[in-house]
C-alpha cells in the first residue's frame, strides 16, 4: 500500500524491448533475469493487461539452446538461473509448453553431483544458489522424484554454520542470501525442519541494521536484495513477533500464495517428511569402536 503501484507498473512496462524481453531499465538490452522480474512484478499487481505476452514467450524460447540449457541473452552466457527464469516466467504466463521441458530437465540433471547438490555446469562444484535454481526447475516440471531428496537436503542442512546462518558451499562464511536460496530449496524438498530454526532466525535478525533493512552479515550495510532474502527466509520459517506476522511466500516462485491461486498456479513442493537421518544419505553408518 505504501508503494506507487501505477508508477512501478508504468516503469516496468517501458522496459519491455521490441524483441519481447525486458531490460533492467528503460532502453537497456533484454535479459532473462529482468524478464522474470518484470513478469513477477506485473503479476503481483495484476497488471499484465496491454503487455505483449506472445513477444515475451518468443524471447524466452529463442534463448533455449539445442542441449536444453538456456542462455541469458543473445551474448550466450549459459547458467541455471536462466533455466529457472524460463520455467518460472512461462508458468506464470501459463505457457510452459512452449519450450522443450524435457530437454531442459535433462540438462539440469547432468549437473547433479556426487554430494547431492548441483553445480552451474556439468562437473562444477555444488552451490546453494544453483541448487535453488535446479530444484525450482525440477519442482515446476514435476520431476523432483528424479533426485535423491534426502541426500540433497542433507547437503543443504550442512550449510548451517556455528553462527546460525547458512553458507552457499563448504568452508564459506554465512550470508543472509542463503536464508532464501537454501531454505526455499529445503521447503521445496519437504525438509525445512532439518535446520536449526531458532539459530537461523537469530542470525537473520542480527543482520538487520538501524535503518530497518538487512545486510549480508551482522554489521554490514543493508541493501534491497538482502532485505528481501532476510524477510523471505523469516516468512518460510514462520517467524512472528508481537504486532508482526509476515505474509507467506511460496518457495518455488518467490510469490505470495494468494497471487498464485489467483492465476491458477498450483504449488508443487514435496510433502514434509521424516527427521534428518543419523548418517549421511548414501553412505554406510560409522562402525562402532
Amino acid at each position: 500500500d505504501v508503494m506507487d503501484k501505477e508508477g512501478i507498473v508504468r516503469h516496468v512496462k517501458k522496459c519491455q524491448h521490441e524483441g519481447g524481453g525486458f531490460g533492467g531499465n528503460v532502453g537497456h538490452d533484454p535479459h532473462m533475469l529482468y524478464t522474470l522480474s518484470a513478469v513477477q512484478i506485473l503479476t503481483l499487481y495484476d497488471a499484465m493487461e496491454g503487455v505483449d505476452v506472445d513477444a515475451i514467450v518468443s524471447f524466452i524460447k529463442s534463448n533455449q539452446l539445442p542441449d536444453g540449457s538456456f542462455q541469458g541473452d543473445c551474448w550466450g552466457e549459459v547458467d541455471h538461473r536462466f533455466t529457472y527464469c524460463a520455467f518460472n516466467c512461462l508458468t506464470l504466463l501459463n505457457r510452459l509448453d512452449e519450450i522443450d521441458v524435457n530437454a531442459a530437465v535433462d540438462y539440469v540433471l547432468q549437473t547433479l553431483n556426487w554430494d547431492g547438490g548441483f553445480g552451474v555446469a556439468p562437473g562444477h562444484e555444488s552451490h546453494g544458489a544453483y541448487v535453488f535454481c535446479c530444484v525450482g526447475t525440477l519442482a515446476i516440471a514435476g520431476r523432483l522424484d528424479d533426485i535423491d531428496k534426502d541426500k540433497l537436503a542433507w547437503w543443504l542442512c550442512e550449510r548451517q554454520v556455528s553462527d546460525g546462518g547458512l553458507n552457499g558451499r563448504p568452508e564459506k562464511k554465512s550470508d543472509v542470501c542463503y536464508s532464501w536460496w537454501v531454505i526455499s530449496s529445503m521447503a521445496m524438498l519437504g525438509r525445512l525442519h532439518w535446520v536449526d530454526r531458532e539459530s537461523l532466525i537469530s542470525f537473520i535478525l542480527r543482520c538487520q541494521d538501524t535503518e530497518g533493512g538487512f545486510g549480508d552479515k551482522p554489521g554490514n550495510m543493508a541493501d534491497v536484495f538482502h532485505t528481501f532474502f532476510g524477510l523471505a527466509g523469516l516468512s518460510l520459517l514462520n517467524y512472528t513477533q508481537p504486532g508482526l506476522t509476515l505474509n507467506p511466500i511460496e518457495p518455488i516462485f518467490a510469490m505470495p500464495p494468494s497471487v498464485l491461486d489467483r492465476i491458477g498456479v498450483k504449488q508443487r513442493t514435496a510433502p514434509s517428511t521424516h527427521a534428518p537421518p543419523t548418517t549421511t544419505p548414501g553412505c554406510p553408518p560409522l562402525a562402532s569402536s
